[in-house]
């Protein structure tokens, strides 16, 4: 059809389409991305060229202007041509904000009036993207999802932009090195440094544990003696010690039948941290291999990769059955007990759960059900890493519709002259989904809980012996590795003291977005504020005086808790709750208070924080004697002191003046 065309995110994702519906839509066309980029400030307004510590906020929104790399030109003047002709247009890119935002703007730009249709799909086998434009909608159904990256890119631009150059001419002294700030990397990487200080400034403390083996009728276990608080004194453990040795008494027993039901589905940030735990892989490479098991030629065996919820919708339980017999079908996964009837669990603790999508543009990432019969000849094709991310995705999804863990757990209490010993231990009854994780342990089953008690009843008689003192020693907090910061930047709520905002901020999706995340940990390691130290992620001393300097210029720059509320208020665009300006007014209200506090700290509060460089040429240079006299005559006449290497660098002189004379000039008006 010449008068209709579909607009697909890259290439690949053309080729796919191309694959399942031909020509039936009309000519298929990729973009590369983005194929515009917002307007530089400068482009804006020629003033706001030099950098100076001001709110870089346009009348209206940033303008976009086509992008440059690759083939992004070429493929743009392909859309722009068809775009004169074509009636309808099919928007095929991807199903999340970002990739409304990149079909959309295209559209915007060249100010295209005809008839848009959005093709939504979650996976890129033929049948899935041949129901998605079976089922596609008007554009104009998704125009709150288009106007929350809209609100997101822009708001992103003038925060990130007016901060950066704000701290730049504030704190740099003149360097040559830009004082990058961003609405989401600076307060990643006040968590990795808060994270560091409090290890550094960790003083073990020790504490002494007491155990004892008991010997009943029908065998031996050992129990623990449990106190309120920790022993901190070695004679009062020893105590414990003294009233246990040869103690004959009467135990208590407990025994409760539980159940337990399985872990939820894998989103990207779940998939990140555990394999960073188990595999040490970066977030980044754990995202790429997903996105080849995604959309990989000849393999597309899960579905779309960046999720930011952990639940399916209800209309996908029709699949289980097809998902399990496919994957039980390999010799991986045949030996997992599946019954016949897979379990289905709805609701808030369940796997199929609508509410839970609630402002998700995506689902948990799950088997792929349209190739789920392709999975034995596709699996000797994958690398050895893709088959550890599958068989994750996998082994996630089967428990899913397995039966509940079953077990029996048996709590012992002795109390022994005053003090008081217990014991748990925990016998299966139905492995269940369990069975589907043969080598997990839960965090609640490790030590003595884990242990297999004799048979036991109430009141039986009970001796103990050999007790002993165990010496134990407070640890620091463990450091990130990628997964579990990322894991932190999804749960920044957990960094906020106000405990209204902080329930507030539970039900929010942290910091960043899933797809953006692993993409800020490596924009701070490029920039040497974070380095790899085996699996963990430690801050630079760099990284680490930044944090110092911007907490004490304002603590909202490096507060997770602020860009979480603020992100709130970017996802509230989706829903409705929020329209787009509203959210970008909120993020420029934070911005321009910020740097009216960094103008503060720049009078003497704050320490500048880049060293000034004086191989550069400008600044090699000494300033002149008019230059220093008014340097001199405004630092007296505002109460504050020039800043050192002022008289032997022009480019330090001249900022100071350029900072602290425009001032003068903004109150005059």
């Amino acid at each position: 059809m010449l008068n209709q065309i579909v607009i697909t995110e890259k290439s690949s994702q053309a080729k796919d389409v191309r694959a399942a519906v031909g020509s039936r839509y009309g000519n298929i066309l990729p973009a590369e991305g983005h194929l515009f980029d917002l307007l530089e400030p400068e482009d804006v307004d020629p003033t706001w060229k030099r950098w100076s510590p001001i709110l870089l906020r346009p009348d209206g929104l940033y303008g976009t202007r086509p992008a440059k790399g690759g083939s992004k030109a070429r493929k743009l003047k392909s859309i722009r041509e068809a775009l004169r002709t074509a009636k309808k247009v099919w928007l095929a890119t991807d199903c999340d904000r970002e990739g409304q935002l990149i079909g959309q703007e295209i559209l915007e730009h060249y100010k295209y009036r005809g008839q848009v249709m959005r093709v939504l799909f979650t996976a890129q086998d033929n049948q899935t993207i041949r129901d998605a434009f079976g089922r596609a909608k008007s554009n104009t159904e998704y125009a709150k999802l288009y106007a929350a990256g809209v609100a997101r890119r822009q708001a992103d631009q003038i925060y990130n932009l007016s901060l950066t150059r704000t701290a730049t001419v504030l704190l740099g002294q003149g360097g040559r090195d830009v004082i990058g700030v961003g609405r989401v990397k600076t307060p990643t990487l006040a968590i990795v440094c808060r994270r560091e200080l409090e290890i550094r400034d960790f003083v073990p403390v020790a504490y002494f544990e007491v155990t004892a083996t008991a010997k009943v009728a029908d065998g031996q276990f050992q129990m623990r003696h449990a106190p309120r608080d920790r022993i901190v004194n070695r004679e009062n453990a020893q105590d414990v010690v003294n009233a246990s040795q040869g103690f004959s008494g009467e135990i208590g027993v407990r025994v409760q039948n539980k159940r337990q039901g399985p872990p939820k589905l894998h989103d990207l940030p779940s998939l990140q941290k555990l394999c960073s735990s188990r595999f040490g892989w970066p977030a980044a490479k754990t995202l790429q291999l997903a996105q080849e098991l995604y959309d990989g030629q000849g393999k597309k065996i899960i579905t779309y990769p960046r999720a930011e919820v952990r639940y399916l919708p209800e209309s996908l339980i029709i699949d289980a059955p097809k998902i399990v017999s496919g994957l039980q079908a390999g010799q991986a996964f045949a030996t997992i007990t599946v019954p016949a009837n897979p379990v289905i669990r709805k609701g808030v603790r369940g796997s199929f759960h609508d509410k839970g999508l609630e402002g998700a543009s995506h689902h948990a990432v799950i088997p792929n059900a349209n190739t789920i019969n392709t999975l034995r000849e596709v699996w000797p094709r994958l690398s050895s890493d893709e088959k550890k991310l599958f068989d994750v995705i996998a082994r996630a999804y089967l428990a899913a519709v397995m039966p509940d863990f079953q077990y029996r757990q048996t709590s012992v209490t002795l109390d022994v002259r005053g003090f008081l010993f217990n014991a748990v231990g925990r016998q299966p009854i139905e492995l269940g989904w369990r069975e589907a994780f043969p080598d997990w342990k839960p965090s609640s089953e490790k030590g003595d809980e884990a242990q297999l008690l004799p048979s036991l009843r109430e009141g039986e008689s009970v001796q103990l012996l050999h007790p002993l003192i165990e010496d134990k020693e407070t640890r620091p907090p463990s450091r990130f590795n990628e997964g579990t910061l990322i894991e932190a930047m999804q749960n920044a709520w957990r960094y906020v003291e106000d405990g209204v905002l902080r329930e507030r901020l539970k039900e929010a999706k942290g910091i960043g977005t899933p797809a953006t995340r692993a993409e800020i940990i490596g924009g701070l390691k490029k920039q040497k504020f974070l380095i790899a130290q085996g699996k963990n992620i430690v801050p630079t001393e760099t990284g680490i005086r930044l944090y110092k300097a911007l907490k004490q210029a304002d603590p909202a720059l490096v507060d997770p808790g602020v860009t979480a509320t603020l992100e709130c208020l970017l996802d509230d665009v989706v829903v409705g709750k929020q329209d787009m300006v509203g959210a970008i007014d909120a993020v420029c209200n934070v911005a321009k208070r910020i740097i009216e506090n960094l103008k503060q700290g720049s009078n003497g509060d704050v320490p500048f924080l880049i060293k000034p460089s004086h191989d550069r040429k400008a600044g090699s240079r000494p300033p002149t004697a008019k230059m220093i006299g008014f340097a001199n005559s405004l630092a007296k006449q505002k109460g504050i002191k020039p800043p050192p290497g002022f008289t032997k660098s022009s480019s330090i002189c001249r900022l100071f003046l350029d900072t602290h004379a425009r001032k003068k000039t903004e109150v005059q008006k």
